[in-house]
């Protein structure tokens, strides 16, 4: 820590950490801690040059969520019925010692593979998110396949360069054209805001933003193309049809780091901006003035993000777009080329954490995304094993951010379903649980992290006491496997900063006191790596712009899972696969869930702040439908499909098509007039060919309440 200060009588320590939540910016933070306890303003560090000192607003007022009046203190014991809300106080011991009694009575009845430890990303640390997964190896309990995110996106990004990296993010400030697409960084990685900016202040780039409406990075863009949801592909399409056309091709470049580029240029032929207007709604000149701009500047930074590919030709689309960067040679040239994440470049073995050499591959895995269908017991999302019995759920909230809710609350409110949730607060989950225990906060216990967006890996220790009884994940994970009679298994009986230590010096990262004193570790690779100068990540050393779905590296579901959704019918050449679900006649509206700028996930829905900033859900529509519909400016409405239906308010809005509908969350369900959440309406239909939830792909019709 740094050297006290003293402020109005309180002596102020600045600690340091990183940001902990599933956001790819993993910001290094400069913490105040006020008299050794309490924790003040989080800012972002000036002495790291991704995070540049910057942090968004929901982050920066943590102290808020850590200090928050209904954060749970004391591990609790249901009560009557499930989420009846009636609890009794239960010591700690006994809470374990009932959680481990009725995984071991589920177990002698059942099978070890009824018991499903469920978790995601609500802490992206190391150790305390990852250690469920030991527990879960050294039991044979069934397994966990994290589904609900990063699948579309880093399938289609690897299916063109082998590996999930690119060229440093930090370059975009050396850019001369940043195009952000498909993702909204003013609300969701700030970060990405900030080096775009330097390019444009230093360099005079240009910013070209590619969405769905007029959000807040839309509106600082130079070119803001607003298409239709799902139309990414055609879009990517037209703008390499007018490279070919114009010229503007590097044919050196294809030549020699391509696959098919000739066969390409052939496929694209009839692929003609008019063709794509009508498709995404864009006009021609737009779609022209886009390619003539990438064309003709060599230093264009492609910044891909997940809002685009959470739809069910999402990975088609992430493939699509990053072919463009190779069509027009972008990624030779500093401040060029196309950029997803860097997951790839940071060969952390965090095997003893999770408990790798205990895994047994014949053990079923279980979908992520599905937990509504696993929980009702479908026998497809069971793949003939046993019902799901009792759980223990960490680090997330199914209850709301789980698409197709109907079933997953019918799932969770099953009396023979014992469940355990690890929690923070009392979430839409929790309420449903026979055990809940309270769980410390980021800064009250000892982690590491790593960058989704950068190239940094972060020592996030303990800085302050947090209260008196609430307990990090691995706390749980070590007493249950005491009482489970396998802690004397690999991995177990290490404290957060032995197993730290442990996975930095077996990953040739240095080691933890290393780490202590510089607080964070540079893995960028070189320029030419970071390029693919030196070949992609392929046996041939080529980009693929002919993909092959069957044979993509990156997340791939393990085998019983198998590829999923309608991968045998994916374009091997960037197209518009048209596979969304459709606005018809019953159900005329394109409705997706985008973030909300003062959540994350169900993150920040019970802060004071967050909530008065957001106001209300609230759903966006077109004047021009609403007027058809006669909805006025804050009208109660109901959107409806074949899953469920859901009340929120409406407001008007000409930010995106009409036809498409927007509602900005998450909220929680208790938030919503009648108390079911967004995702009563969404999917858990997977998305080809490796999984994912569409969320953004979803048909509903609108009845004015």
């Amino acid at each position: 820590m740094n050297k006290p200060i003293v402020k109005n009588t309180e002596q102020i320590e600045i600690g340091h950490s990183a940001c902990p939540h599933d956001c790819p910016s993993t910001c290094a933070l400069d913490v105040e801690i006020i008299d050794g306890k309490h924790i003040g303003r989080l800012r972002g560090s000036k002495d790291n040059d991704y995070t540049d000192g910057v942090i968004c607003a929901k982050v920066a007022r943590y102290a808020e969520r850590v200090h928050h009046p209904d954060r749970l203190l004391k591990p609790l014991k249901r009560k009557g019925k499930k989420a009846g809300g009636e609890w009794q106080d239960i010591s700690w011991s006994d809470a374990l010692d009932e959680i481990a009694e009725a995984f071991i009575a589920a177990e002698k009845r059942y099978g070890s593979e009824t018991v499903w430890p469920y978790f995601y990303a609500g802490t992206m640390g190391l150790v305390q998110r990852d250690s469920i997964e030991r527990l879960r190896h050294a039991k044979r309990y069934s397994g966990f396949f994290g589904s609900i995110c990063v699948h579309p996106a880093w399938t289609g990004y690897s299916a063109g360069t082998g590996a999930i990296k690119g060229p440093d993010p930090r370059e975009m400030a050396k850019s001369d054209c940043v195009v952000i697409w498909g993702t909204n960084p003013v609300s969701t990685q700030i970060n990405v805001m900030t080096h775009a900016m330097k390019a444009r202040k230093q360099r005079g780039a240009k910013i070209v933003a590619i969405d769905i409406y007029q959000n807040d990075t839309m509106k600082q863009a130079d070119l803001a193309l607003c298409l239709r949801p799902g139309t990414d592909g055609a879009l990517a399409c037209a703008v390499m049809h007018i490279l070919f056309r114009d010229g503007l091709a590097d044919w050196d470049y294809l030549n020699k780091f391509s696959d098919k580029p000739k066969e390409l240029e052939q496929h694209l032929q009839k692929k003609t901006p008019e063709w794509a207007a009508k498709i995404t709604g864009l006009a021609v000149e737009e779609i022209e003035e886009f390619a003539s701009l990438i064309g003709k500047t060599n230093r264009t930074y492609f910044r891909l993000g997940y809002g685009f590919t959470r739809s069910r030709n999402g990975a088609a689309n992430m493939h699509a777009a990053s072919c463009i960067a190779t069509v027009s040679g972008a990624w030779q040239y500093e401040g060029g080329g196309a950029f997803h994440g860097n997951s790839a470049i940071f060969k952390i073995d965090s095997g003893l954490v999770k408990g790798a050499s205990m895994c047994d591959p014949t053990i079923r895995n279980l979908e992520q995304t599905r937990i509504g269908a696993v929980l009702t017991g479908e026998k497809d999302a069971l793949h003939g094993g046993p019902p799901v019995t009792a759980m223990l759920v960490q680090n997330t909230n199914p209850a709301s951010v789980a698409p197709h809710q109907s079933k997953v609350l019918e799932g969770l409110a099953r009396e023979d379903l014992f469940l355990a949730v690890h929690e923070q607060f009392m979430t839409d989950t929790a309420k449903f649980a026979d055990i809940v225990l309270p769980a410390t906060m980021f800064m009250e216990h000892d982690d590491l992290y790593r960058g989704g967006g950068h190239q940094y890996i972060i020592h996030g220790p303990k800085l302050v006491d947090g209260p008196e009884l609430c307990r990090p994940n691995l706390y749980v994970i070590e007493e249950l496997a005491k009482r489970l009679g396998i802690a004397d298994k690999p991995g177990f009986g290490m404290d957060a900063n032995e197993l730290i230590d442990k996975v930095l010096q077996t990953s040739k990262r240095g080691s933890l006191e290393e780490m202590s004193q510089n607080k964070w570790l540079d893995c960028q690779p070189s320029f030419e790596e970071a390029h693919y100068l030196t070949g992609f990540n392929w046996p041939d050393g080529k980009f693929h712009l002919a993909a092959d779905w069957s044979n993509v590296p990156d997340q791939r579901p393990p085998e019983n899972l198998g590829l999923q959704g309608a991968f045998a019918d994916m374009p091997q050449f960037p197209d518009h696969w048209d596979v969304v679900e459709k606005a018809d006649d019953e159900h005329p509206f394109r409705l997706t869930t985008s973030p909300a700028r003062s959540f994350l996930n169900s993150t920040f829905n019970n802060t004071k702040s967050s909530t008065q900033k957001e106001g209300a859900p609230l759903v966006m529509i077109h004047p021009d439908d609403a007027k058809s519909l006669n909805i006025a400016e804050g009208d109660w409405v109901r959107l409806v499909n074949q899953r469920g239906a859901v009340t929120l308010y409406a407001g008007l809005r000409d930010a995106m098509q009409p036809g498409v509908v927007i509602a900005e969350g998450i909220w929680a369900n208790s938030a919503y007039k009648d108390g079911r959440g967004i995702n009563q309406l969404t999917s858990d239909a997977p998305i080809a060919p490796h999984g994912g939830a569409a969320f953004h792909d979803t048909h509903v019709r609108i009845e004015k309440v």
